[in-house]
């Protein structure tokens, strides 16, 4: 396809820069092959504010798209313009003629939200139409082949008055085994109707209405439910196949799971006879063939001389001549009764079908078990309109009714499901108190969850109107070794294996499998053992009655402690991935070790697992996380290990860095560990490289000292703290304006060492440099190649925070070597991943490179847009002066590109000013190219080439990568000659980074 708008408009695969470029591609695409007026063009492009010059704006705007696009052919007309390509290449009339002869392929085209501007609301309108069309007639062909129930009830709740949506879901709930909802769907249509609009349904509805009364009325005794059925519609088809292919299956899962709904609405279903038992009320074992003849309406069989035996033996004479199913439910309290009485019926009666609901299966032979899962949770962080397609979601508002989903209080919502743990009871009560709480106030007070949800219904059984009555039932049931391991095992937040847990809780297999059984443990299938929140939060509170939290903190701590200490040398070797594996999967309950050691006081707890993280942390993509709780144990009173508080300020620092901390902090924990390794020989690498990091903070600013305190390391015994200085001093040489070639070789060496250990993340930032060096003088192609080696290094590890910043890079790189399709991919990979880190210096990063992409192709308004999105984001107290001073120049840019002069020379001038207090050579000669560029625009080529030869001695070489240089020269040297320019250029050779100021 080569140009796609059903969804984000795209060529060829590629996104479109620039709305107003956008908005011109798609009202061509649209009317592909036809001219389009330019009045059309202008209004759809900009509104109601064309600028003065309409007609010349247009035509500037169309040569963008050919420079933008030179494969599309744009033909000028005396009236307009037009597209020249054939409709089949436009995925919009592509689907048009797909959606009767093949509705599946043309939902297939349809991406995402149509992005089509004001003028072009009409076709979106229509395009909608017939995606609907589509939908409907794809829904249509595949009833009976699979359950399309929640999909037709979706788009019937956005379009409650669509006659052919409620037949169809007529037709699917039929066609599912529910044809009392379906006449219930058929009535709430009719009444809606009614009163909206004074009609009646038509003669087609009412004759599908009366098709389905005439079906055959069921026996049993299957509660009529007064509230709908939300989320487990793949649930009930699953318990409805197993039922017909097995005598005995049980709905397992912790209480408020949803287990007694999901049987009546499965056993509604089955054909024949369906009768069900509440077994809840049912207190002696005895009572239980009693139970099941009332339920049967057969209580005159029961013999009352022997109760128990003579139950049992009328029983198995009422049944044993039937076919039906009989749902025994609520078993888990009468496990080992229920058992027997289920073994003998089924013997006794060969036509009879079991399905029961329990918390652990009854363990009979034949048994099938069908868990009873937590509904679907929504992402953090997603909208209203992704949040409303989860189950979990759904039933919220559904039972909250007065309640409405919008983008304002999805965030809140989401919190509310996710911490409920999509359990369907609590869920339930939750929208309960929607009548009287704000969602966001729901959301923050459901730490105190068990005081919380209290309103159920008043119908309910008595331990389903609390949420803490349904786990007291289940805690009520257990042995003391259970409940022992149950308060034990809450304080995993991230779940634990079977060693781990038999560590840490002093328990045993047997008593593990009895928690897993009764639902109470969920075993994962990596081999993890974990517990639903509502379940953590209620062991927790026991730990706390039984005296035990102190003791189980500990207890964690130390298994933790023994992990992270013996995986943290080996981030730095070649089974690097192996342990980051390692650790992430315990990641949930590493932080919680922290934080509770915090919580506690213990700071020799917590700075003895910082000690061993933090490097991790860095690794892992988790240095915003990893920085704040480095800096808040730092910070702690009390005593420990010193070369564990050392380590603290160190990882806080190093973290902080790019992981949100303030730069004035992340220079004060750089000292605070300079002062407590200060005259000792520290065993951890980490606190040998401290010298050289507070170099970086030097006030002196001269290059003799960070040397000094970094080159001893070159001897050092840890292999991968020698490639560290190799690589830290190449740095300080460019920073420093030293020679470029001596810094790419003390690289070289650096790459080397790091390759010799395996280790990725030195190797990938040598790559990095390098590839940053390749491109200064030229070599595009090698720049490009060495960038993507180190993205796929950095990738492999994990480092999320690099990963933008280094795409940015990498399409810099790509579209100096006229691989501009390639760049605009990599920028739309670094965009997405900024977003995703959620970082403000990432994000800054980016938009500075998306400027810059956006200014050297000359949409100056989109350059402005995203410059105006970096400083904003620059103004967090943890951006670098190094990036506020290069945001500077590009703004100095793009306003003389402009011819704004007057602010482009402030912007310049405070970005000099800005680069030489950062004390950063490359930065300080970028953002004197900016003065020479406003010198030259002023009509002054002598100060231009001057200031050239200025940022080229402050860098200590001529740096090709920056794309205005070669610009600058050029016009520079037309207006000066070779020798004018030349002689301009060489007068400033003796410039530095500390004369530089001196310039303005």
């Amino acid at each position: 396809m080569e140009i796609a708008v059903l969804g984000p408009l795209e060529l060829r695969g590629r996104a479109v820069p620039g709305a107003r470029l956008g908005a011109l591609v798609v009202l061509l695409a649209l009317e592909a092959g036809r001219v389009v007026s330019a009045d059309r063009l202008i209004d759809g492009v900009w509104g109601d504010e064309p600028p003065a010059a309409a007609g010349n704006a247009l035509q500037a705007l169309v040569s963008r798209l050919r420079r933008a696009a030179p494969e599309l052919v744009v033909e000028a007309t005396p009236h307009g313009y037009r597209l020249v390509v054939a409709p089949e290449q436009v995925d919009a009339h592509v689907f048009v003629g797909l959606v009767t002869a093949d509705p599946a392929a043309a939902l297939r085209l349809w991406r995402g939200d149509l992005e089509f501007p004001e003028a072009a609301q009409a076709e979106a309108v229509h395009l909608e139409q017939l995606r609907l069309l589509a939908l409907k007639q794809r829904i249509a062909g595949e009833l009976g082949s699979r359950d399309v129930v929640p999909e037709v009830e979706g788009l019937l709740a956005a379009r409650p008055l669509d006659e052919s949506l409620v037949a169809l879901l007529m037709r699917a709930l039929r066609a599912v085994g529910n044809p009392g909802r379906a006449l219930a769907a058929y009535e709430s249509f009719r009444v809606r109707l009614a009163d909206e609009l004074g009609a009646d349904p038509s003669p087609e509805l009412r004759e599908l209405h009366l098709d389905l009364l005439r079906g055959e009325k069921r026996r049993g005794n299957l509660p009529a439910e007064v509230s709908s059925f939300v989320g487990r519609e793949s649930d009930v088809s699953a318990v409805r196949r197993l039922v017909e292919t097995h005598r005995l299956v049980t709905l397992l899962g912790p209480g408020g799971s949803g287990k007694t709904r999901l049987s009546v609405e499965a056993g509604g279903k089955i054909p024949g006879e369906v009768w069900r038992v509440e077994l809840a009320p049912v207190t002696d074992p005895a009572e239980i063939p009693q139970a099941v003849l009332t339920a049967l309406g057969l209580r005159g069989h029961a013999v009352l001389d022997r109760p128990g035996q003579a139950a049992r033996t009328g029983l198995r004479e009422a049944l044993a001549g039937r076919t039906m199913l009989l749902i025994l439910d609520n078993c888990e309290h009468l496990i080992g009764p229920v058992a027997e009485v289920a073994d003998e019926l089924l013997r006794a009666a060969p036509g009879l079908t079991l399905l029961t609901t329990s918390r652990e299966p009854l363990g009979i032979a034949g048994e099938r078990l069908h868990p009873v899962e937590p509904l679907a949770l929504p992402p953090v962080g997603a909208g209203a309109s992704t949040a409303a397609g989860f189950p979990a979601v759904r039933l919220l508002l559904d039972r909250a009714a007065s309640f409405a989903l919008t983008e304002e209080n999805a965030p809140a919502v989401v919190r509310v499901c996710r911490a409920l743990d999509g359990m369907p009871l609590a869920i339930e009560l939750a929208a309960a108190r929607l009548r009287t709480l704000p969602v966001t106030v729901l959301a923050d007070r459901l730490t105190d969850r068990f005081r919380l949800l209290t309103g159920g219904s008043r119908t309910a059984l008595p331990r389903h109107q609390t949420l803490r009555a349904v786990v007291d039932w289940s805690w009520d049931l257990l042995a003391e070794p259970e409940r022992r391991l149950w308060r034990r095992f809450a304080l995993f937040q991230g779940g634990a294996d079977l060693a781990a847990t038999e560590l840490v809780c002093d328990t045993d297999v047997d008593t593990l499998a009895a928690l897993v059984d009764k639902s109470l443990l969920v075993l994962g299938p990596d081999g993890r053992y974990r517990m639903l929140e509502t379940i953590r939060e209620y062991g927790l509170e026991r730990l706390t009655e039984a005296g035990e939290n102190e003791s189980q903190r500990l207890a964690v701590a130390r298994w933790l402690l023994e992990l992270a200490g013996t995986a943290d040398p080996h981030l730095r070797r070649p089974e690097q991935l192996v342990w980051l594996s390692r650790l992430a999967v315990e990641h949930d309950n590493l932080i919680a070790a922290v934080r509770a050691a915090i919580e506690a006081g213990d700071r020799a707890t917590a700075a003895a697992l910082v000690a061993r993280l933090g490097w991790y942390w860095w690794l892992s993509g988790h240095r915003p996380e990893g920085a704040v709780l480095a800096a808040a144990v730092a910070g702690m009173p009390g005593d420990a290990d010193g070369e564990d508080i050392a380590l603290a300020h160190t990882y806080a620092a190093i973290n902080g860095l790019e992981g949100g901390l303030p730069v004035d902090r992340v220079e004060a924990d750089f000292r605070a560990a300079q002062l407590l390794t200060a005259g000792r020989e520290p065993k951890h690498p980490a606190l040998r490289l401290i010298p050289a990091l507070a170099a970086i903070f030097d006030e002196g600013g001269h290059s003799e000292g960070g040397f000094a305190v970094i080159e001893p390391l070159f001897d050092d015994p840890d292999p991968w703290l020698r490639s560290v200085a190799k690589m830290f001093v190449s740095q300080l040489r460019l920073n420093f304006g030293h020679g470029a070639d001596v810094a790419e070789a003390e690289m070289r060496e650096a790459l080397a060492g790091f390759r010799g250990i395996g280790e990725r993340w030195g190797i990938g930032f040598a790559l990095s440099s390098l590839g940053d060096m390749a491109a200064a003088k030229g070599d595009f192609v090698q720049a490009v190649s060495w960038q993507r080696e180190a993205i796929a290094l950095v990738r492999e590890v994990g480092i999320r925070e690099d990963l933008p910043q280094m795409e940015v890079k990498l399409g810099h790189q790509l579209w100096l070597a006229g691989e501009v399709a390639e760049a605009r991919a990599a920028l739309k990979q670094a965009r997405q991943g900024a977003e995703e880190v959620a970082l403000p210096e990432v994000t800054a990063s980016v938009a500075y490179g998306t400027a810059t992409f956006a200014r050297m192709e000359g949409d100056l308004s989109e350059a402005r847009r995203c410059m105006d999105m970096a400083v904003e984001m620059m103004r967090h107290p943890a951006a670098m002066p190094q990036f506020k001073a290069m945001a500077m120049h590009t703004q100095g840019l793009i306003d003389a590109a402009a011819g704004d002069l007057v602010t482009a020379r402030r912007s310049h001038t405070d970005a000099v000013r800005m680069a030489v207090e950062s004390r950063d050579s490359p930065v300080i000669a970028l953002t004197l190219v900016g003065l020479a560029d406003l010198e030259l625009r002023e009509g002054n080529p002598e100060r231009a080439a001057f200031l050239l030869g200025a940022s080229d001695a402050v860098r200590g070489s001529r740096d090709l990568s920056v794309p205005d240089v070669e610009r600058i020269t050029f016009e520079a040297r037309a207006a000066l000659g070779d020798a004018g320019f030349d002689e301009a250029y060489r007068r400033a050779a003796g410039t530095t980074m500390f004369t530089a100021a001196d310039l303005l």
